[in-house]
């Protein structure tokens, strides 16, 4: 086995409804790369990266002279060649890396005819548990679908999510309204579904003084973590002090120096991994292991993902022994996908970890090219700007937050 070729064709996905929060918007689509690691036996293996572009596929493509004849099973050289700590002070590759890896694991894998995880070391589960997701959304008119904004909205919307899919942990995406806002709604999830868990993530909006006296007036409720309410190690250890809510991160722990000093703090109770944020799956892996000997919790970040990227989310989630969690996915707020079947479909909240080679799934070129043509037609996208306050831009801790009694369009 060996690289003779590598392929990045961004695209750009329709969701249901524009996504509302504290930083900004999705603006009604993500925006994706798709990876395509061509070996010299003919088998393709996948991999999907966030943003997309010139400069993002001139990145993927401009490793072709590095990866050349490469194995993709020597995971660790690529690693090295990728990822030098050194070279990466000057230039960051290290989501491109987590494409390129996860493309080398499905090629292996669908080459020796293993599964992903079984190069993680095995899979401990075959079915993994996800969150419901929940977004103020801007309403959109071509699918009828958005616009919640008020509690009732809200809890409408989890009904659906729940009437469709079989979720049983609901997460809000808090921080676009003032923190009052976010816990009536908190409150009104907890009365319409007294027997799940709950998640609030405003992404770092508040000082800490906010974060505490939100994270005490949702106490009482059935919380499973209080993730990322504001910002930075210390911020998040002088929370830990006055709320007693397991706290969570997935912005300010992302590599293993920020896990060690967060070990150390004693800041943070869990670690939302992320399989492109931490550089790969096999890295993402590696600190569930490490949480796993600290006795930290462990659960599974989404960043935007298509079916490629959750696939390898399956894969991290079948393999790490200490998922506590349900994982995040925006996946259900997505109308298609560019893999063959279509997109992944929950049972009971829950999807099952492919069974085929590699990654278990494949490419379907015509969507590929379909999607691939809509993002030309639209483009991207600014994701720290909210397309209803075109002046605004968001800084920490927030002060202007969005009217959540005037009706955007």
């Amino acid at each position: 086995m060996k690289i003779v070729d590598i392929r990045a064709t961004t695209v750009a996905m329709p969701l249901e409804a524009p996504l509302r929060h504290a930083i900004g918007a999705h603006w009604g689509r993500f925006i994706r790369t798709i990876v395509e690691v061509v070996l010299d036996n003919g088998v393709v293996g996948l991999g999907e990266l966030g943003g997309g572009g010139e400069s993002a596929e001139g990145a993927v493509r401009g490793l072709l002279p590095y990866l050349k004849g490469h194995d993709p099973l020597q995971l660790e050289q690529l690693r090295w060649k990728i990822m030098n700590p050194t070279a990466s002070l000057y230039n960051n590759r290290l989501q491109v890396h987590a494409a390129i890896e996860m493309a080398c694991m499905d090629a292996a894998g669908k080459t020796l005819g293993i599964r992903a995880c079984d190069l993680l070391g095995g899979a401990l589960r075959e079915r993994v548990p996800f969150a419901s997701y929940i977004f103020y959304r801007l309403p959109n008119d071509a699918t009828g679908r958005g616009g919640e904004t008020s509690a009732d909205e809200i809890v409408a919307h989890a009904r659906d999510l729940v009437a469709r899919h079989g979720f049983r942990t609901h997460k809000l995406k808090g921080g676009v309204f003032p923190p009052d806002h976010d816990i009536e709604v908190m409150h009104a999830l907890a009365a319409a579904f007294p027997a799940d868990g709950l998640r609030l993530d405003p992404n770092a909006a508040w000082s800490v003084e906010q974060a505490i006296r939100v994270g005490q007036a949702i106490e009482g409720l059935r919380n499973e973590y209080f993730e990322d309410p504001t910002w930075g190690l210390e911020g998040m250890r002088r929370l830990r002090q006055f709320v007693r809510i397991p706290t969570a991160t997935n912005t300010v722990v992302v590599n293993f120096e920020q896990l060690a000093t967060n070990i150390r703090l004693d800041a943070i109770d869990v670690v939302l991994l992320d399989t492109t944020f931490w550089g790969g799956l096999r890295q993402a892996h590696k600190a569930g292991q490490v949480l796993e000997t600290f006795q930290y919790g462990a659960s599974v970040h989404s960043s935007g993902e298509l079916g490629i990227q959750l696939a390898s989310m399956l894969h991290l989630g079948a393999a790490l022994p200490n998922l506590g969690f349900a994982a995040d996915a925006h996946y259900h707020h997505l109308t298609d996908d560019i893999i063959v079947g279509g997109p992944f479909r929950y049972e009971g909240g829950e999807i099952a970890v492919p069974k085929g080679p590699g990654l278990g799934i494949e490419l379907d070129r015509d969507k590929l090219a379909r999607y691939a043509e809509y993002y030309r037609e639209v483009g991207g996208y600014t994701y720290d700007r909210d397309p209803t306050r075109p002046d605004w831009y968001g800084i920490l801790p927030e002060q202007r937050w969005a009217d959540p009694g005037k009706v955007y369009l």
